[in-house]
């Protein structure tokens, strides 16, 4: 009767060992494990996937990429993690992050005007806000948007600038002038409607524009006049400074090792770049 309990408790005993091998590991503040490998991080990043070059479909490879995807790949691959690419709704970004599907926004992302809703890693990038019109569009400058239909996209940097709580007057004076204010879900979208001509003009970021702009230098131009500067960080969950602290010292270890100049060159983004300069 002895050796049976014995063997019994045996028996249970493996089994108890067997079921705590199979359980999932939690999210962390760095990240969720991996189901490929249970001591590999995921790293989650959130972009819009129309958001050239820092995010956007390669229609040749059919794979994500951009400047922000590649800068992101290289930080995975100096911390061991996993990189997942997570296209996300532009409009939807803060309910991604704050219910932890994606573990950041890293596109393009505008510090000014949020510094208080994220924490941000350094600024990577200065950008500035331009206009982008067709190349036979008697538009000028700024001024000559006057009685015109602009089209921004929807939750954009160019839309806070125009209209925004901390728009110059200068920038809600202009926007007022405008015949109409489109909002469009994307950029690509906004310059399909350019090329149509059912709008004149199309406010966006500098970066996005000049590559656009350099694909269809017979049809588009950029502005000289600018309508503001901002600067792009990566975008964390308000209070997780453990995941910014780490990716970020990565980030900068690219920034020494020249890797992140090579890269920003690659995307012709070496003049936007604000870190790694004397």
């Amino acid at each position: 009767m002895k050796r049976f309990i014995a063997l019994a408790l045996v028996a249970v005993m493996a089994i108890c060992v067997f079921a705590g091998c199979g359980s999932n590991d939690t999210a962390s503040s760095s990240g969720t494990k991996s189901e490929a490998s249970a001591d590999k991080t995921t790293f989650t990043v959130g972009f819009d996937a129309e958001f050239p070059p820092y995010g956007y479909l390669d229609e040749k490879t059919n794979e994500y990429t951009g400047f922000d995807l590649e800068l992101a790949q290289a930080v995975c691959d100096d911390l061991g993690w996993e990189l997942k690419k997570q296209p996300i709704d532009w409009d939807n970004k803060d309910n991604e992050l704050n219910s932890g599907t994606i573990d950041c926004i890293w596109n393009g992302f505008t510090i000014n005007g949020r510094e208080k809703d994220y924490t941000w890693s350094v600024p990577y990038v200065d950008n500035s806000q331009v206009v982008v019109v067709k190349k036979d569009s008697d538009i000028s400058k700024l001024a000559d948007l006057s009685g015109k239909v602009v089209a921004v996209q929807a939750d954009s940097s160019a839309l806070a600038a125009l209209q925004g709580d901390d728009a110059t007057k200068e920038n809600k004076k202009l926007a007022s002038s405008f015949a109409e204010l489109q909002q469009i879900g994307n950029y690509n979208d906004a310059l399909m409607n350019l090329e149509a001509g059912s709008v004149d003009a199309v406010c966006m970021d500098i970066g996005v524009a000049g590559y656009n702009v350099s694909a269809k230098k017979d049809l588009f131009k950029i502005l000289d006049d600018q309508i503001s500067t901002e600067q792009y960080g990566i975008g964390f969950k308000k209070g997780n400074t453990e995941l910014k602290d780490k990716v970020e010292k990565a980030l900068m270890k690219l920034v020494d090792n020249g890797k992140f100049a090579k890269i920003a060159k690659k995307y012709k983004l070496e003049d936007a770049i604000c870190l790694g300069k004397d």
